[in-house]
């Protein structure tokens, strides 16, 4: 059994902190899951260009609001608490925190290995 808390992780290279998002990883490529899970936050007023060529993603939104641009249709989709995203066509797309920070519960699939931050693409290499 894995327990851990953000509290424990916070001071670990499992916690990623840029100028437009911060993120723990909870679960890691190393865990042998298959999967890694993030608590992701994009502080209100950013913008975070994402593009994962090399994953799969899933968001639950469980604080803040924001909104969701697919790159490729040009349409936008309201995230608030309660609302779930994923980037089954690995989807371009934007993710702007509006009302308060965004806190996202996020899925990767394969998982990373728990420090990466995004590459030019705004996503992560194939190694990962």
């Amino acid at each position: 059994m894995i327990v851990r808390t953000l509290e424990q992780l916070a001071q670990t290279g499992s916690h990623v902190v840029t100028e437009k998002w911060r993120s723990t990883r909870l679960i890691v490529k190393s865990d042998g899951l298959g999967y890694s899970v993030h608590h992701t936050v994009v502080p209100e007023g950013n913008a975070v260009h994402c593009h994962y060529k090399n994953h799969y993603e899933t968001n639950y939104c469980i604080a803040g609001e924001g909104e969701v641009l697919h790159v490729e249709s040009g349409e936008t989709f309201p995230i608030r608490v309660g609302t779930t995203y994923a980037l089954d066509q690995h989807d371009e797309h934007i993710l702007k925190a509006t009302k308060g920070d965004l806190h996202l519960v996020c899925v990767f699939n394969p998982p990373i290995q728990g420090n990466e931050t995004h590459n030019a693409d705004g996503g992560y290499d194939a190694a990962s």
